[in-house]
């Protein structure tokens, strides 16, 4: 096992009518992260989780929460989401026009700062930021709802990011996965280079399996 990969459960695949019970599995269970996805609907065409579930959540569990503002014009609520108590907050290059002044923004708030890269957009958006970042979030399927099917190119992609952190002196940065991170697909994305793994309806939450086995059989893999 490679000690050095952190696994997050997504908490908007989790079971809302026994939340605070699986909360108690992920602890035993040992995840290193709550991912917290909040929607606007604009930028994505859905809605998801809000800052009263990140509060609720800080109330029962130190399991500490990172944020993925999936919305547009995310400068208005990163000081929320930090409020809130996460340890990292990722935005997307396309959803404000000045995103190297968004990572300052984070980092200002005590907070690590993160960059999310839908399956199409170009690595070469982070040519002038990677002195600003903590964390490459890789989309391997379009934003907006679980139970996708992974995009082929996105592990290529995942590779391409560590070889260009590698070259760039930034191989302190995390690249982490979110996506159909499945079984079958965690020994590949980890052999790219991913360090941070998202688990949803296709690891941690798989119907069937406990979370605790679950994760156990993600650790395995890798």
């Amino acid at each position: 096992m490679n000690s050095k990969i952190k696994i997050e459960a997504s908490v908007a695949c989790a079971n809302f009518r026994n939340l605070e019970g699986e909360i108690r599995e992920m602890e035993l269970s040992g995840i290193d992260y709550l991912h917290i996805d909040i929607m606007d609907g604009m930028f994505v065409p859905n809605f998801c989780l809000d800052f009263s579930i990140m509060k609720t959540i800080s109330e029962i569990t130190d399991i500490p929460m990172e944020c993925h503002l999936m919305i547009e014009n995310p400068e208005r609520y990163i000081e929320k989401a930090a409020q809130m108590g996460s340890k990292y907050i990722s935005i997307h290059t396309e959803a404000t026009h000045h995103v190297q002044r968004a990572m300052v923004q984070i980092r200002g708030l005590g907070v690590k700062s993160g960059i999310a890269l839908n399956p199409a957009t170009p690595i070469s958006v982070l040519d002038y930021i990677l002195e600003d970042l903590d964390m490459i979030v890789i989309l391997t399927v379009n934003p907006g709802f679980a139970g996708q099917a992974l995009i082929p190119g996105t592990i290529g992609k995942i590779r391409e990011v560590r070889e260009l952190l590698d070259r760039k002196g930034f191989s302190n940065i995390e690249i982490q996965v979110d996506g159909n991170v499945s079984m079958e697909n965690i020994p590949k994305m980890v052999n790219a280079g991913a360090t941070m793994l998202v688990g949803g309806t296709s690891s941690v939450f798989r119907k069937g399996h406990s979370i605790k086995e679950s994760v156990t059989m993600m650790r395995s893999l890798y």
